[in-house]
């Protein structure tokens, strides 16, 4: 196991954002990462690091860190060769099989002159590798890397790297790489101010202020303040997405400009009272549907210029509970770093478990390279347009949205987001004409009219299935506003199913702690036959191995191996054996009950000898009631995320999203049908 420890080369570098976005690096190459921050200036219990390994990388079994106050006895009473053995002790407790050890040190602090001298004991006891995390704000964080490299040498310790953080525009890599004395660059990570965005809840609880209105206080973000000192006409111009305002309460116009504002969908990140003022009565009632739009609005002493001042020195550390801020700034880092030359060199047995970082990462390069056509038929619903201009900067999928410009480029303004060049936008109602005759075509053998294919192609999903049965685009997703029925409906009548397919199914992608699963049919088939449970084990194979998952399948049922009888485990059975006739080459097994196809020990009692149990990655269930049921029961109960449902066995990719989708949960299945769509291709 290779260690890596992270030294800061000056205060406020982003320690935090820099170890776990390494962590995840290291995750999306299909390393198992442990992670342990081993001393703390705040509580066990309110160390970020801690809290957001555990939450949001997965790392479980992060210990607790020693407290700086126990630290600071030891090493002030001569104890530092016990602190050294409790430090030893908290690594080698949670990094049983890992691959790496990421460990973050130590800020140096005026009051405790031994924290250097510690840091380097630490780095020689843990026989760990140095990683400098150093400020690319100035020459001065060149300077420092440049100082630290030699006393880390020193002490005997090997420098493997260098990441510099918050890197301005123009940043010199190559010329900054030179001067690392051979020391390779990892990474440089740009300075983005959005990262740095505070929810509007942690402005009051900064300034201290009441909460008058609450609105989306929790998800709000402030990316600007306005101080409302000149006109309101001057004001108007600065009043847009994540904008928060400050003024007297007084400054009736300002108040309405506001009001106005979020009225028309503009989300702005709140209003601020300053004096210790209300908003008149009047002004509340005139504008009530502004007040219940989700605008915060907060009151608090002061004058207004002495608040905004406050504001901006709100600290830039993310909050302990703002988990999806902490998400966008690790994953933003773990871009950022050079993943080949980090893992230059790791000596590692490779691991068959496809990780959840590493299963993301791929499904996203994987959709890169495939590099297809996707149709969006819900073109102008927010949170698929968030998608599609995300999926597009990141080069994921060409998307279309099928919409009228105007709106969509309306709700783009409202959320505050711009519409890249390379995203296509077409209006339904200009192209609808000239898919008439296909449609009637390709609906022949029900007899569909001239005037019924006009009708049907209103609807933008129908319109958007002829576009992907002519080979105009290279799969769908649609769903965030539409039932299940109605997009898949469209699929089955235009599109049918793949050659060697008799069943569409659906699987979902289970991003367990340590690994993903497939569990299928969790969406369509309601009572599928042994034949169907057959071809959908198939199905379900095929899929775990484009997204790089090894395939071992598990027909599940509520009985292991000859143990059991009844209907449900003989057809369970008959599938199993039908599977193993068609495809002998695919490793499968059942009946099988869950246990025995997770667990080792279950599976060395209740089916020796097994390729699958134990092992299982696919897991094939009886019937829709029993899937459905399992993976929501996992999903909230384990707090795992789900990727899904992908449809199978269509010609084409076609696939459905819930209809609380988040804007993560689009893009992922945008990415999903755009490796389908290259898959079907291979195939």
């Amino acid at each position: 196991m290779r260690t890596y420890y992270l030294a800061p080369t000056q205060p406020d570098v982003g320690l935090t954002s820099v170890s776990l976005g390494l962590l995840r690096a290291l995750q999306r190459r299909g390393l198992k990462v442990a992670f342990c921050k081993p001393i703390t200036k705040r509580t066990a219990e309110t160390e970020p690091s801690v809290l957001f390994a555990r939450q949001i990388c997965q790392i479980h079994n992060t210990p607790d860190p020693l407290p700086m106050s126990l630290v600071t006895d030891l090493m002030t009473t001569g104890k530092g060769d016990e602190l050294l053995e409790d430090i030893v002790s908290l690594t080698m407790s949670c990094n049983e099989a890992a691959d790496v050890l990421v460990v973050e040190g130590i800020h140096a602090d005026a009051s405790r002159a031994f924290i250097p001298r510690l840091s380097g004991d630490i780095a020689r006891s843990l026989q760990a590798d140095v990683v400098l995390v150093a400020s690319a704000a100035d020459a001065e964080g060149v300077a420092q890397a440049k100082y630290l490299i030699a006393q880390v040498r020193i002490i005997g310790r090997h420098v493997a790297g260098v990441i510099f953080n918050r890197a301005p525009a123009g940043f010199d890599k190559a010329a900054v790489a030179a001067q690392l004395d051979g020391v390779p660059l990892w990474g440089v990570v740009d300075n983005n101010p959005a990262l740095s965005a505070p929810r509007t809840i942690d402005v009051a609880h900064h300034l201290g202020a009441e909460i008058m209105i609450e609105g989306e206080i929790a998800t709000r973000r402030v990316l600007e303040t306005v101080l409302a000192a000149r006109s309101a006409t001057e004001v108007i111009a600065r009043l847009k997405p994540g904008a928060l305002v400050v003024s007297a309460g007084d400054r009736d116009d300002i108040i309405l400009a506001t009001a106005l504002a979020a009225s028309n969908g503009i989300e702005l990140a709140g209003l601020v009272l300053t004096h210790n003022s209300v908003i008149s009565p009047r002004i509340q009632r005139f504008a009530a549907r502004a007040f219940h739009s989700g605008l915060p609005v907060l009151r608090t002493d002061g004058d207004s210029y002495e608040t905004a001042s406050r504001i901006s020195r709100l600290p830039l550390a993310v909050p302990e509970d703002d988990v999806s801020r902490m998400d966008t700034v690790i994953d933003s880092v773990a871009d950022q770093l050079d993943s080949d030359v980090i893992c230059a060199g790791l000596e590692r047995a490779g691991s068959k478990r496809m990780s959840p970082p590493a299963f993301r990462y791929q499904l996203i390069q994987k959709a890169r390279a495939a590099n297809k056509r996707i149709v969006l038929p819900e073109g102008e619903e927010p949170r698929t347009i968030r998608a599609a201009v995300i999926c597009t900067e990141k080069r994921i999928a060409r998307c279309v949205l099928l919409g009228r410009r105007k709106l969509i480029q309306s709700v783009a303004d409202s959320l505050g987001i711009e519409l890249p060049v390379g995203l296509e936008i077409i209006d339904p109602a200009e192209i609808a004409e000239r898919y008439v005759t296909p449609l009637v075509h390709l609906r022949k053998g029900k007899g569909l009219t001239t005037t019924q294919a006009r009708i049907a192609l209103e609807d933008s999903v129908v319109l958007g299935t002829v576009m992907l049965a002519l080979d105009e685009v290279d799969g769908l997703v649609s769903g965030a506003v539409h039932t299940t029925a109605s997009t898949v409906r469209p699929a089955l009548q235009l599109i049918k199913t793949a050659p060697g397919s008799s069943i569409v199914s659906s699987c979902f992608f289970m991003l367990m702690p340590e690994q993903v699963l497939v569990y299928a049919d969790c969406a369509i088939n309601p009572d599928p036959t042994a034949q169907e449970l057959a071809d959908i084990a198939k199905q379900s194979a095929d899929s775990a191995l484009a997204f790089g998952i090894e395939p071992k399948v598990a027909m599940i049922s509520y009985s292991t191996g000859e143990s059991g009888s009844g209907d449900d485990v003989t057809k369970v059975r008959a599938a199993t054996e039908l599977a193993k006739a068609r495809w002998p080459d695919l490793v499968l097994d059942g009946p099988m009950q869950y246990d025995a196809a997770t667990v080792r020990e279950v599976a060395a009692q209740k089916a020796p000898g097994s390729p699958v149990a134990g092992q299982a990655t696919v897991f094939v269930f009886p019937d829709l009631n029993t899937g459905n049921t399992t993976y929501k029961a996992v999903q909230r109960s384990a707090n795992v995320v789900s990727v899904g449902p992908m449809l199978q066995g269509l010609r084409k990719p076609v696939n459905d999203l819930s209809r609380g989708a988040l804007v993560d949960d689009i893009v992922f299945t945008i990415a999903l049908t755009a490796i389908q769509a290259q898959a079907l291709v291979k195939a």
